[in-house]
């Protein structure tokens, strides 16, 4: 009896090319990495389309599709991922994929999405209920286009195997790379954490972002040439997170009367100024974590939260672990607690 569990990505004209290939390498690794511990490999990777054969994607070059998903049987799919691209407009008025996805979906393991392909489940009325997210830049468009799905914005996706704050069935993820997070955390459910650390180090990735992470990083963005009327006051801000940033104080480095700072945040960054230093506080103790030379409560101390407590709680609420936790998958070296 035939025990591989087939994964399925889906491809249509314009697809993105990485949304495709990066997950499904995560499992064809997966496959290498029980070969070499002597075991058989456990999935069956292929790729689908309207019909067999090249599909242009965005980048200029084709992507063969294996079989039409017209000839696929539902319930021979344990897993089936829908990935994003320029091409996903086209998608979400192609009847007769929203027909079939509608139809299958009761029958398949496991449907997911990748980048915007959460905008081709939410068209075939997957989501609606539904906790999702997407590509930062297609949020906006999930939420205004299907107001029925419950949009979380700042997530790298909705997989949980544990039902407890997603879902083990139906799921999204945002854009990229995430869906490399989202195929290692499908491995990890399947085979187990070693498994999924092992895919990690072979494919020189950190170990697995945890799926309620975020999907932008403080220290990143914005480039302050795209913000001129804050760009000094964001060059100050990381270089001085043991100093009082309340909204005062900055209103005063500024230069600006507290309710403009207030408004020009907002405006430029779509955040306030409370917010935004605490991600940039977030993303200082990030790396100094990754670092990891120096203990929790230097951490906190370092990036200007003053307790762990306070570390502990903003890291929860924008990255879902505890510094602990972060320090263990991510640093160089195991921390001590204090």
């Amino acid at each position: 009896m035939d025990s591989l569990k087939t994964i399925a990505c889906l491809i249509y004209p314009d697809v993105m090319s990485l949304d495709v290939t990066g997950p499904l390498q995560v499992f064809a690794s997966a496959n290498v990495e029980r070969q070499r511990q002597g075991l058989p490999a456990y999935y069956r990777i292929t790729v689908l389309a309207q019909t067999p054969g090249p599909v242009t994607t965005s980048a200029g070059f084709a992507i063969v599709a294996d079989q039409a998903l017209a000839d696929t049987p539902p319930n021979s799919l344990d897993t089936l991922l829908i990935p994003g691209g320029i091409g996903e407009t086209a998608q979400c008025a192609n009847l007769k994929l929203l027909n079939w996805l509608a139809d299958g979906e009761p029958h398949i393991r496991r449907l997911g999405s990748v980048c915007s392909g959460a905008l081709i489940l939410a068209a075939a009325g997957l989501l609606d209920g539904c906790k999702a997210t997407t590509h930062w830049a297609d949020i906006d468009t999930l939420r205004s286009r299907y107001p029925q799905v419950e949009v979380s914005a700042d997530q790298l996706h909705t997989y949980d195997p544990q039902d407890l704050n997603g879902s083990a069935h139906l799921f999204t993820s945002a854009g990229v790379t995430a869906g490399i997070d989202l195929a290692l955390a499908l491995i990890e459910a399947d085979l187990g954490r070693p498994m999924a650390l092992a895919v990690a180090r072979r494919l020189v990735m950190f170990l697995r972002r945890p799926g309620g992470q975020s999907q932008f990083s403080a220290l990143l963005t914005p480039e302050p040439s795209r913000v001129p009327r804050l760009a000094a006051l964001l060059e100050w801000i990381p270089h001085n997170l043991n100093a009082d940033l309340s909204l005062e104080t900055l209103a005063e480095q500024a230069h600006m009367s507290p309710r403009t700072l207030s408004r020009l945040f907002v405006q430029e960054l779509g955040v306030g100024p409370g917010r935004y230093v605490e991600q940039v506080r977030v993303e200082s103790a990030r790396n100094l974590l990754g670092a990891g030379h120096v203990s929790i409560s230097t951490v906190a101390r370092l990036a200007g939260f003053g307790h762990p407590e306070n570390l502990r709680r903003s890291f929860h609420k924008h990255l879902a672990v505890s510094p602990q936790e972060y320090a263990e998958r991510f640093g160089a070296r195991q921390l001590a607690s204090h």
